[in-house]
C-alpha cells in the first residue's frame, strides 16, 4: 500500500528514504544504508523544488512573529505571557488535532465549535443542574463528541451527502443543543475546585518533578530513535546516523529545558500543556505507527486507489469524524476550564475558524494525504501568539480579524502552490 504523509513525522524519515540507492554501501558483507549528509541535503533540494517544505517555514514565522512582538512590547516573552500563551493554546489545539484527522483524508468538519460547545454546556447541566458526579459527566460529553462525529460520518460515508453539508447542518443542530442546555441564562458555572476547572489551574512547581518530565521526554526520544535505527537495520531499511541522532536530541533537551525554565518563573509547569503534548504525540504516533493510521494517509492520498489496496474506505471515514467529535469535545472541556463555566462563547463560531487555521497554518493540506498533528501545536501557536500580541499592543478586534485572515490566506496559498508542484510532477 503506497502511503503519502509529510510534517514533522514523514520528514523525519524522508530524507533517508529517498536517499537510499546513494546511500548504501557494504559492510562486512551485510548491506548497510547510514545516510551521508549530502544525501540528506539532496533529499531536501528535491522537496524545496517540488514545494514540501516541511515545518520550516512554520516555525520560521512563529520566530518572527514573536522577535516583532518582542520588539514592539517587552512583556510579550515574559514568563507571565507565555505561560498563560501555553494554557491558552491548549483548547483550541486539542480542536485542531481533530481537525488534522479529517483533513488528511481530503474532508473538512465545520461542526467542530459547535460540538465544544456542546460538550461543555452537557457536562455543566450533568454535574451542576443533575448533581452528577464529574468524572462520569465528564465521560457522557466525551461519548456524545464521538457519537456526534460518527453520526455524521454516516451520513456522508453511508448516505453519500457532501462532509461540507453534513458538518454545516452539524454546526447549527448542535448549537442549538448546547443553547437548549444552557437555559435563559445561556450560561452555567461550576466549581473552581473540581475536576474540570482543575485542567487549566493546575500547575507543577517542584523543580524535580519539572525538570524531570523534561529529562524523561528527552530520555525517551533517544531510545526511541535508537530502537528505530536498528530495527530499520535490521530490515536492511535505510536510517538516521548517530551524528544525527544526537544533534535532534540536543535540541529537543534545549527546547524542552528552556520551556521549563521559563515556565517555572512564573506559576510552573502547566498540566494542561502536558496533556496536551501527551495527545498530540500519541495521534502522531497513532498515525505514523499503526496499519489503521496509515489508511488514513492512504485514504488522502486517492479515495479509489486506498480502496483497491483493501481499505475500509466507509469505516475509516466514520471513524475519522468521530475522532474529530471526541477531540471536540476535549478541547470544548478545556476551553469550559478555562471560564470555569460553560457559555455560548465555548462553541463560537471563532473557535471553528481559529482550529481550523491552525490546522492549515501549521502545515496540514487542504487536499488531503499531508499533514501531521504536530502541525496543530505549530498553527495554534503562531494564532494564539499574534492574538496575545495584538492584544498587548492594544490593536483593535476588526484589525486582529484582519491580521489572521491574511495569515490564513497566506497559508492556503503555499498549500495550493505545493499541491500545484506535486500535480506538474505526477505525484496527485
Amino acid at each position: 500500500m503506497a502511503v503519502r504523509g509529510s510534517g514533522p513525522g514523514r520528514d523525519s524519515q524522508a530524507p533517508a528514504d529517498d536517499a537510499a540507492p546513494a546511500a548504501g554501501r557494504s559492510r562486512g558483507g551485510r548491506r548497510w544504508y547510514a545516510v551521508p549528509l549530502r544525501a540528506h541535503a539532496a533529499a531536501a533540494r528535491r522537496r524545496l523544488h517540488e514545494g514540501d517544505l516541511g515545518p520550516a517555514p512554520v516555525l520560521l514565522a512563529l520566530a518572527v512573529t514573536w522577535m516583532i512582538f518582542q520588539g514592539l512590547n517587552d512583556n510579550f516573552l515574559s514568563p507571565r505571557n507565555l505561560s498563560v500563551l501555553s494554557v491558552d493554546i491548549v483548547g483550541t489545539g486539542m480542536v485542531a488535532v481533530g481537525i488534522v484527522f479529517v483533513l488528511l483524508i481530503g474532508e473538512i468538519d465545520l461542526s467542530v465549535g459547535s460540538l465544544a460547545g456542546l460538550s461543555g454546556a452537557l457536562f455543566a447541566a450533568l454535574n451542576v443542574n443533575l448533581g452528577m458526579p464529574e468524572w462520569l459527566a465528564v465521560i457522557i460529553a466525551l461519548i456524545s463528541g464521538a457519537a456526534a462525529g460518527g453520526l455524521q460520518g454516516f451520513f456522508f460515508a453511508r448516505i453519500g451527502v457532501p462532509a461540507f453539508v453534513v458538518t454545516l447542518a452539524g454546526l447549527l443542530f448542535w448549537n442549538g443543543l448546547m443553547l437548549y442546555l444552557l437555559g435563559p441564562d445561556s450560561s452555567i458555572n461550576f466549581s473552581e475546585e473540581g475536576l474540570v476547572a482543575k485542567l487549566t489551574s493546575r500547575y507543577f512547581t517542584a523543580p524535580v518533578a519539572t525538570y524531570g518530565l523534561a529529562a524523561l521526554g528527552t530520555a525517551a526520544y533517544l531510545l526511541v530513535s535508537f530502537r528505530d535505527r536498528r530495527r530499520r537495520g535490521a530490515a536492511g531499511m535505510p536510517y538516521r546516523p548517530v551524528g544525527e541522532i544526537w544533534a535532534r536530541t540536543g535540541l529537543l533537551a534545549v527546547v524542552a529545558f528552556a520551556t521549563v525554565y521559563v515556565l517555572g518563573r512564573f506559576e510552573g509547569l502547566p498540566l494542561a500543556l502536558l496533556i496536551f503534548l501527551a495527545v498530540i504525540i500519541a495521534s502522531d504516533l497513532f498515525l505514523r505507527r499503526t496499519p489503521y493510521g496509515r489508511q488514513i494517509l492512504a485514504l488522502g492520498g486517492g479515495v479509489e486507489a486506498a480502496r483497491r489496496a483493501g481499505v475500509y474506505v466507509a469505516h475509516v471515514r466514520i471513524s475519522v469524524f468521530m475522532v474529530s467529535g471526541t477531540l471536540a469535545a476535549l478541547g470544548g472541556l478545556f476551553i469550559a476550564s478555562r471560564l470555569t463555566s460553560a457559555s455560548q462563547v465555548s462553541g463560537s463560531g471563532m473557535l471553528l475558524i481559529n482550529a481550523i487555521a491552525a490546522a492549515i497554518i501549521g502545515g496540514t493540506s487542504l487536499f488531503g494525504g499531508r499533514g501531521s498533528t504536530w502541525s496543530a501545536l505549530l498553527g495554534v501557536l503562531i494564532i494564539q501568539s499574534i492574538a496575545s500580541g495584538m492584544a498587548l499592543l492594544g490593536v483593535e478586534t476588526p484589525v486582529q480579524f484582519m491580521i489572521t485572515g491574511g495569515v490564513l490566506l497566506t497559508a492556503v496559498v503555499f498549500d495550493s502552490l505545493a499541491r500545484r508542484a506535486a500535480d506538474s510532477r505526477g505525484r496527485s
